[in-house]
């Protein structure tokens, strides 16, 4: 049984959760219930950013005090989070007491083991209040944040703690290249590659008489920067630096969007190789929601919220159609028309179509029985290569790769019907091949209740139920795909899954 510790990057504390951080959220989630279906322990965190300029200017405007104001975003960002069906095993939050002593204990640890790593310098460049981060000129388009085309970067000078990343790109050069540290998908390992090529400079890792922040040890008029502190979050949840916490460290898989990798990727190893502890085993950056050709984010003021895309279809529906249409790697654009266009051909007429027949015959034709019956050999036989084929996207984190394989098993299946015509068959009283289409079909809904769990949790217990099963699909396991144990099962016809929208008047 294999350790699986996923974390996906804590959200800054200034505004409301958006369609980007859906996104990752919800693949995150349904990587972490494939592995639970594939029997690994899993852990996963989720959480907030809650210190830094950007979320004190935010309380501020909001006319609360820091606490106040991070308290209140944090519970808005959990119940989104837990509406649309997340399942975290920890949610960490960067202002808890257990952070605060792991980032203290982390940067005395590198003063003690690697104190060359630290120095006291004076700093002047360019900061994007957006990112929280001084910025480079070749970060910068046209003088402009990439990320926050619409700030105006601040110039800031003053005495700092510094951390001397410059030294340690070649060691983590390294690491990519043995493999020991992964970033992936391609193209962002490529990214990552010609910035520690091009060489690291040497970083602020404090910040002058500003109090919303973690004391810097040893310097009572410095906190810590926001970024350092944050990055720490994920060794802080697996327990660090109490004893024990090698359980879950290091992490299997830092689950961030596209433009947080040099943190991710450059200072972050770093700052663990200063302090002598392992480093993440992957990175895996996704790519952006779009709207209009537009990241979704905060700042952008996009049209569709959370609240009004989940409302729309249900939050099984806005799961899948992320997870389906954007995906893990790429950008892709979310529209209103696109998201009806999958939820009536993917679900309403899919899969909630397939078990609505389905199980309406059976009902029809055995009183509900699934019949004991030798499957059909050829559909059995592409369902397995369904089955393969959806396991190896996942196991590569190709979410979209993982929905093509569930649903074209969808598609078969209503090939099959119509192939096998079971009400002919009732009709002519050939029993044997109606059986036979039957519990071929309940084997195929069985599959389906499991391989779509990771994607749209509630409707996929909905139909497990419905199938006659107990709990929930992804306690069944892996191997249960091979030969569902569904015959016998007294079945029921379920509410309408997938119900159609209402035609536009």
């Amino acid at each position: 049984m294999a350790k699986f510790y996923l974390t996906t990057a804590i959200d800054y504390a200034n505004g409301d959760p958006h369609l980007g951080h859906t996104l990752e959220k919800v693949g995150a989630d349904c990587l972490v219930r494939y592995r639970r279906l594939r029997g690994d322990t899993t852990y996963f965190v989720m959480g907030m950013d809650e210190h830094g300029q950007k979320v004190a200017m935010a309380a501020e405007k909001a006319g609360l005090a820091p606490q106040a104001w991070v308290d209140q975003i944090s519970g808005r960002f959990q119940s989104t989070w837990r509406a649309l069906l997340c399942s975290p095993d920890d949610w960490i939050r960067t202002t808890e007491a257990r952070h605060r002593a792991s980032v203290t204990e982390f940067l005395r640890r590198i003063q003690q083991r690697n104190p060359d790593a630290l120095f006291v310098g004076e700093y002047e460049g360019l900061y994007c209040v957006g990112c929280e981060e001084f910025k480079q000129e070749s970060q910068l388009v046209n003088g402009r944040c990439v990320e926050h085309p619409e700030r105006e970067l601040a110039r800031m000078k003053e005495r700092n703690h510094f951390f001397r990343l410059s030294t340690y790109g070649p060691r983590i050069l390294e690491a990519i290249a043995s493999g020991a540290f992964k970033v992936e998908p391609e193209i962002r390992r490529n990214e990552v590659l010609k910035v520690l090529e091009g060489g690291l400079e040497d970083v602020s890792i404090s910040r002058a008489r500003f109090p919303w922040g973690i004391p810097f040890p040893g310097d009572s008029e410095h906190t810590v920067y926001v970024w350092f502190d944050a990055l720490i979050n994920y060794i802080t949840a697996a327990g660090f630096p109490e004893a024990g916490y090698d359980r879950l460290w290091p992490a299997d898989v830092h689950l961030i969007g596209k433009g947080i990798t040099r943190l991710h990727c450059c200072l972050w190893p770093a700052m663990l190789l200063a302090a002598e502890l392992p480093l993440p085993r992957q990175v895996w950056a996704h790519g952006y929601v779009q709207w209009d050709g537009a990241k979704v984010s905060k700042s952008s003021g996009t049209a569709v919220s959370v609240e009004s895309a989940a409302a729309r279809h249900g939050p099984d529906a806005l799961r899948y159609f992320l997870l389906r249409e954007v995906g893990l790697e790429a950008d892709g654009n979310f529209t209103w028309e696109r998201f009806d266009e999958r939820y009536t051909a993917d679900l309403a007429d899919g899969l909630g179509n397939l078990a609505s027949r389905s199980l309406a015959m059976a009902a029809k034709y055995r009183n509900g029985v699934v019949p004991a019956a030798e499957p059909d050999a050829a559909f059995e036989r592409v369902s397995q290569e369904r089955i393969e084929a959806y396991g190896k996207a996942m196991d590569a984190f190709d979410v979209r790769g993982g929905a093509e394989s569930a649903w074209a098993m969808v598609t078969d299946a209503n090939q099959f019907i119509v192939q096998t015509a079971p009400w002919a068959l009732a009709k002519e009283g050939k029993e044997a091949e109606l059986d036979r289409a039957l519990g071929s079909l309940a084997r195929c809904l069985y599959r389906l209740a499991i391989m779509s769990a990771p994607f749209i949790p509630g409707k996929a217990r909905a139909l497990w139920e419905s199938l006659g099963q107990a709990g929930d699909p992804e306690g069944a396991g892996w191997t249960s795909l091979a030969e569902p144990g569904i015959a016998g099962a007294q079945t029921a016809k379920p509410a309408n899954l997938f119900p159609r929208p209402e035609p536009a008047p």
